[in-house]
């Protein structure tokens, strides 16, 4: 690794011990820039990699709502607006009970490369609470958005910070998030991305993370003269990611076999198709965690408390949660012929399962390239917004198309350019950092 990145890993490794994840992001981007920085002179000048990995602000509350029993509850939120030098910060908000602020800022620092590889003027930023929807009631759930809004609504607005949905907070959660917004400020802007299609919402925004990850796949088995056409599919979680990998791999020609959940993983080998999918949908609405629900249901396999990375399958894509794939998962993707590692979550793999897959030559898509589909699909939801009219399917569907053609073209580009081919880790981190560093250059020291 190049002094200059290692100084800047080491320093933020003393000064944030505790701060596992972030840690794990920054040294996976940073180590990949050492041919970047050594080209530019100007980055290090300028303290680029010191300003990229520090917080523009960090932003913590607690949240007091009532339950239905009557009981006052405390949870704590927070917003990490990471950087704005490319557009307002925009990035999801997760509610779930293993939110840190650890967990924020890895997922705020990918979230400025994967926006800026969309080409959109986008910044990045990430937030949420340690708040758990599930088995709380709507009434529950109202109240909590209600009360976390009352803290976030004063730093938010359509060209300073536009968050999104993430894991916990869906089509309902915004609903609540975004009226309490529109009552606090008396004006509707387009403050929130994922509403709901008949109030400024983008269609296909549920499915776009996973259509464009399914895009992307697509993009990469090109270059190989391959295609999704019969392959069999591995697919980790069963949320919005999960859906739209499932219907966007069913029409291209492949075979989705696995869903999982906290409870394990079921195995479909005649794939999930049909009134399965609709399936899918109703657990995803419903708020259950439970995959052997589908297993009961469809009389397929279910494997408790196991991933489902030991099923052969030419393709896996992760769309679960962060390290969700280990060391001993990348083993047996190996062992199994595993092609195409393509991630739907945000660094579903740990830094020893990425070492192993780079080692074994898999093709192997990061989070920051791959599903970046949701955030362009958001960023198409704040256009209409600002220009208060309404795309169609097509429309956005075709959009969205273009852009993971761009991130692969940018990412495989880099790569060949540092003689590193087909390294689509190296390329996603080339990309996003040479146009956010470049625009840090232009606009000054802020």
């Amino acid at each position: 690794m190049n002094r200059y990145a290692t100084e800047v890993l080491e320093s933020l490794k003393r000064k944030y011990p505790w701060e596992e994840e972030f840690i794990q992001s920054v040294t996976e981007v940073v180590g990949s820039l050492s041919e970047v920085l050594d080209q530019n002179p100007n980055y290090k000048k300028n303290a680029i990699l010191e300003r990229l990995v520090e917080p523009d602000r960090t932003i913590s509350f607690k949240v007091p709502w009532r339950d239905n029993q009557g009981n006052v509850q405390i949870n704590n939120g927070y917003r990490v607006e990471f950087n704005n030098v490319l557009g307002p910060y925009k990035g999801g908000l997760r509610f779930h009970a293993s939110v840190t602020l650890s967990t924020l800022k890895f997922l705020g620092f990918e979230q400025i490369f994967k926006n800026s590889l969309t080409g959109l003027l986008l910044g990045g930023g990430k937030g949420g609470s340690d708040f758990n929807p599930r088995n709380r009631t709507d009434g529950e759930i109202e109240n909590f958005c209600q009360s976390f809004m009352m803290e976030m609504f004063r730093h938010l607005g359509p060209n300073k910070d536009v968050p999104a949905g993430d894991v916990g907070v869906g089509g309902r959660e915004i609903g609540y998030l975004f009226g309490a917004y529109r009552r606090l400020k008396g004006s509707f802007d387009g403050v929130l991305t994922g509403k709901g299609a008949g109030w400024g919402g983008s269609i296909l925004r549920p499915e776009a993370t996973g259509y464009g990850a399914t895009y992307f796949l697509k993009e990469m088995m090109d270059t190989r003269k391959d295609s999704i056409d019969g392959k069999t599919v591995a697919v980790s979680g069963f949320g919005n990611v999960c859906w739209g990998v499932v219907k966007k791999v069913n029409e291209l020609g492949g075979r989705v076999v696995t869903l999982s959940g906290p409870d394990g993983y079921i195995y479909d080998p005649e794939g999930i198709r049909g009134e399965k999918v609709d399936y899918l949908l109703d657990m995803r609405i419903s708020g259950r965690d439970q995959v052997a629900d589908y297993a009961n249901k469809f009389k397929v396999e279910f494997r408790r408390g196991k991933r489902p990375w030991e099923v052969k399958c030419d393709v896996a894509m992760p769309c679960a949660i962060q390290n969700e794939m280990d060391e001993h998962d990348a083993a047996n993707l190996i062992k199994n012929g595993t092609k195409y590692i393509v991630e739907g979550a945000n660094l579903p793999l740990t830094l020893g399962a990425m070492k192993k897959v780079a080692e074994a030559g898999i093709m192997y898509a990061p989070g920051k390239a791959s599903n970046a589909g949701g955030v362009a699909c958001s960023g198409f939801e704040m256009s209409q917004d600002a220009l208060f009219t309404k795309w169609s399917g097509a429309q956005v569907d075709e959009a969205l198309k273009n852009v993971m053609k761009n991130i692969h073209t940018q990412c495989y580009e880099a790569s060949k350019e540092f003689n590193r081919p087909n390294d689509y880790v190296f390329g996603a981190n080339v990309a996003g950092f040479r146009r956010v560093a470049n625009a840090m250059l232009d606009q000054g020291i802020n």
